[in-house]
């Protein structure tokens, strides 16, 4: 330890904490997950022995995991795709025109709607979507870019804001349109933030639970969460069964998130400060 600095033990007994808030329950999932159901009656902190790896095969088969892995998958991409090119698009073209009072009252509409509860609306959107066919995979995801234009927008603009307008003067002068502007010159730009809207995106998508049940009209296009409730019964539940699907279905989300982690804090950085 260098000289002259003293240790920040109020701080690090808060690391501490904070590490152990989020360590037991993940070390209690993996341990329930890892036991027989005999094993359970036992002390719930105690390591499984012998270590039941079935559970893991069994609760593939019950949940027809690889199906509902492809449905999640399938409106995971989907969404993320189609929440990035869009999201992005309405966000630069309300960040260069905040000066007008009709793109900053759009700004604050699209702010406002992070403050609506979702069952205020379900009933309506879950006729509407019967309505017009879409009570699927493709609903799925068109519902949830809408759903997530309000927190993404809130911050691309911030995000693009802090970029200099100087760089689209000069695509102006070499003769490009705005459209051209936005896909050559920003976009390339918006890595970072693009990379945090992607990873909130899939993980609100993939964990998601109650837009799926309400809007998918059939068994076979159920998601991970839809087929995980079914190990779930009223009077009785497999919870050694159970907890292997969760981390069957955490694993995918973890990788993603190791991989891209870096890009989160630079974006979530960067969105909060405007230029």
């Amino acid at each position: 330890m260098a000289a002259g600095k003293k240790t920040n033990w109020s701080g690090t007994a808060a690391l501490i904490a904070a590490s152990s808030i989020i360590f037991f329950p993940l070390y209690l999932t993996v341990v329930i997950a890892l036991k027989s159901r005999d094993q359970l009656g036992e002390s719930i902190l105690s390591w499984p022995n012998p270590i039941v790896w079935e559970n893991f095969s069994k609760a593939i088969e019950i949940t027809n995991y690889w199906g509902a892995f492809f449905n999640s998958f399938l409106i995971t991409t989907g969404a993320v795709i189609l929440t990035v090119f869009t999201n992005s698009f309405v966000a630069y073209a309300i960040a260069r025109n905040m000066k007008k009072r009709s793109f900053q009252s759009l700004y604050y509409y699209f702010i406002s709607a992070m403050f609506i509860p979702f069952p205020i609306i379900m009933l309506p959107i879950v006729k509407l979507t019967s309505q017009l066919g879409i009570s699927n995979q493709v609903g799925l995801v068109i519902l949830y870019t809408v759903y997530g234009l309000a927190f993404n927008v809130f911050l691309y603009v911030g995000y693009i804001a802090s970029l200099p307008e100087e760089l689209e003067e000069a695509a102006r002068v070499d003769g490009c349109g705005p459209w051209q502007t936005f896909w050559k010159i920003i976009f390339p730009l918006l890595r970072p933030i693009n990379a945090t809207v992607a990873i909130f995106t899939v993980l609100w998508t993939w964990n998601d639970f109650m837009l799926p049940l309400v809007i998918l009209a059939e068994p076979e296009m159920a998601t991970l969460p839809l087929k995980q409730f079914a190990l779930q019964g009223q009077f009785n539940t497999d919870y050694t069964l159970a907890f292997a699907s969760y981390l069957l279905a955490m694993l995918p989300l973890l990788l993603v998130y190791i991989v891209a982690q870096r890009w989160i804090i630079s974006g979530v950085t960067r969105g909060a400060v405007k230029g």
